[in-house]
């Protein structure tokens, strides 16, 4: 009794260390855009994004080498859906807004093409991801990173308005504790919650780890972004979220599952749930949140819904086909 109350103790206590850590982290990502001049949707795509996503990157590295690959390659691939079904669904239904399709749309089919280009190298690789193949994933990554720079470039340049300058030192003290502090109570909040969730749910309620990995630890390493996305809609900085989001999504394909591949040895294990039903809902989520808002220049609350329709019907083919 006493192990279960401390590791539920230690799960909310993971809770809330992820929740102020993405308050501050939103906080001190908006003021950096105001000072360099740099628009809140680049910043959201590469500073915030490569953040939010170490829970990710942490928790996929650690049980590689434990060899749970199933909850590696379900805990990437899981929180793309999660981010994108929860999180982006959440910003379409409550904030639908005009987006820059320039912008959007390349990071948006980036998204997409990243999808299908780890669903085939897997068939390729007959349900393996060799570290070779990870080189193209990781070709895609390098893009996303140069668009960005060549669009923050251009962009301070340009249309992104006057640079602010700090008030005082005390104000650059404080924004970039609330960055470095934010970001490593996001870590820490999500490695506890992770760890003492998978126990929960494995020792306690008796959930397959393969479940685990795509549900409740995507889950868990996406409420960064979730967290993100509540803050940044209460504090009205939208473009921070839909940036956030794409840009994390990205790195979660194209960034762990080639890490994961060399540190398993050369090549990752992809199981048979991961290639029939997780990859196929997180290619068909991310087109539902990309291709309207292209072709219309703007989010709609109706793709809200649909994504958060298909992750309940995705829940129910796992529990159904999987346990």
């Amino acid at each position: 009794m006493a192990q279960l109350i401390l590791t539920i103790v230690l799960f909310i206590v993971g809770l809330l260390l992820i929740i102020k850590g993405g308050d501050w982290f939103v906080d001190a990502a908006t003021w950096l855009a105001e000072i360099s001049g740099i628009p809140k949707f680049l910043i959201g795509a590469t500073v915030v994004s490569m953040a939010t996503t170490l829970p990710e990157l942490l928790v996929s590295i650690f049980a590689t080498a434990k060899g749970s690959y199933g909850i590696a390659v379900g805990n990437a691939v899981g929180s793309v859906t999660a981010n994108t079904a929860l999180v982006f669904a959440l910003s379409l239904i409550f904030a639908p807004a005009l987006v820059n399709r320039k912008q959007f749309g390349f990071k948006g089919f980036l998204l997409i093409g990243s999808i299908a280009a780890l669903y085939v190298l897997s068939v390729i690789g007959g349900g393996k991801l060799y570290w070779y193949f990870g080189l193209i994933l990781l070709g895609i990554l390098a893009v996303f990173v140069a668009e960005n720079i060549k669009s923050a470039k251009a962009e301070t340049g340009a249309s992104s308005g006057p640079k602010r300058r700090p008030e005082n030192k005390k104000e650059i003290v404080v924004n970039v504790s609330k960055f470095v502090l934010g970001a490593a109570g996001i870590v820490i909040g999500a490695d506890l919650l992770c760890d003492y969730g998978e126990i929960l749910a494995v020792d306690y309620l008796k959930v397959p780890a393969s479940i685990v990995g795509v549900t409740m630890i995507a889950i868990g390493t996406s409420l960064p972004e979730l967290v993100t996305a509540i803050t940044s809609l209460v504090k009205k900085q939208g473009a921070l979220t839909m940036g956030n989001i794409l840009g994390a999504n990205i790195i979660d394909l194209t960034l762990i599952l080639p890490v994961c591949a060399l540190v398993s040895g050369g090549s990752l294990e992809v199981d048979a749930q991961s290639m029939n039903l997780d990859m196929p809902m997180c290619l068909i989520c991310s087109a539902i949140a990309v291709i309207p808002t292209v072709i219309f220049g703007k989010t709609k609350r109706w793709q809200g819904i649909t994504l958060v329709v298909f992750y309940a019907a995705y829940l129910f083919l796992l529990i159904k086909f999987f346990i």
